[in-house]
């Protein structure tokens, strides 16, 4: 039997009548149609379902929407909710070449805005050890990984000149 509950989604409140089993990935793609969140393997083993649920990742394929009531989610369409401007992440990925097919790319920027948050200057080890969860078949890494660094540097610069 449905249970209907409220999902507040990139800020914005969703009354969706759910199973019990249903995940946060099902929900999220086939209820309220934010197909940028992928469903890869099903398993959370490829990082491509990757939201921010209460400021951290996880992977939506793994999560019960039921329990999600109350709880801030973010997916890809929320990191830039306007639509004209590309979030720090985003433009950095389209700089530095950083997207071949796309698939991966919503779960690897979210896991990226996961690490950047609080580390806005990560190494590149820091950068891989936080992408390890979020598997790629076209770029070789290499380009995602720049990206990453060249976001962080975006995002403090500009949180650096809110605050002077």
């Amino acid at each position: 039997m449905k249970q209907v509950i409220v999902l507040n989604v990139n800020g914005e409140p969703y009354t969706v009548a759910v199973y019990p089993w249903q995940t946060l990935n099902e929900v999220l793609r086939e209820e309220i149609n934010l197909t940028g969140v992928k469903f890869g393997c099903g398993s959370g083993d490829c990082g491509a379902c990757t939201v921010m649920v209460d400021g951290r990742a996880v992977s939506s394929c793994l999560t019960l929407a039921i329990e999600m009531q109350g709880k801030e989610i973010m997916t890809i369409e929320g990191l830039a909710p306007s639509g004209e401007t590309l979030h720090p992440i985003q433009e950095s990925f389209v700089e530095k070449g950083a997207i071949q097919c796309g698939f991966c790319t919503p779960g690897m920027e979210m896991a990226a805005l996961n690490l950047l948050k609080n580390n806005p200057t990560p190494s590149d080890y820091e950068i891989r050890e936080a992408l390890a969860g979020n598997l790629c078949r076209c770029t070789g890494y290499k380009k995602i990984i720049e990206a990453v660094g060249v976001a962080g540097q975006k995002m403090k610069e500009a949180s650096e000149r809110k605050t002077s």
